[in-house]
């Protein structure tokens, strides 16, 4: 049993699976930074606004308020909220990541892509006139 688990364990499939998992994690920490440090930012100054603290709150805290500063200061108090903020910046992790996906499968691609086969040359002149004295000359005799 133990020499199977090691036959599955170490098979090469499952072992880029491993590797595949780490780096996906390493690039999700990327992406995340990006997003969060980088290009979320940038809408905020532009308009003020502060994504992470873009809320709406369902149910008032233990001390009975609906209107909050900020995202923590309504969960310290108890208050349910609905996090759209929080979901627009995953959103557009999302769009980033599937977008960098995209251009890595289309590059893979076209490294895959056999060269197509060039149309033959056209024949030189000098060949295409005996090839037409040789086919009068066959008419002829």
């Amino acid at each position: 049993m133990l020499k199977e688990f090691k036959e599955f364990a170490l098979k090469g499939n499952m072992l880029d699976l491993a590797i595949g998992v780490v780096l996906g994690g390493a690039f999700g920490k990327i992406v995340d930074s990006l997003v969060k440090d980088v290009i979320m930012p940038i809408p905020g100054m532009a308009g003020g606004m502060d994504f992470t603290n873009m809320f709406a709150v369902l149910k008032p805290g233990k001390d009975g308020t609906t209107s909050y500063d900020t995202l923590k200061a309504a969960t310290d108090a108890g208050a349910v909220t609905l996090n759209y903020g929080s979901f627009i910046t995953v959103l557009i992790q999302f769009l980033i990541i599937a977008f960098c996906l995209f251009l890595i499968v289309k590059g893979i691609n076209r490294m895959r892509r056999e060269p197509e086969a060039e149309a033959p040359a056209a024949p030189a002149e000098d060949v295409v006139l005996l090839t037409e004295i040789r086919d009068l000359l066959k008419a002829k005799g």
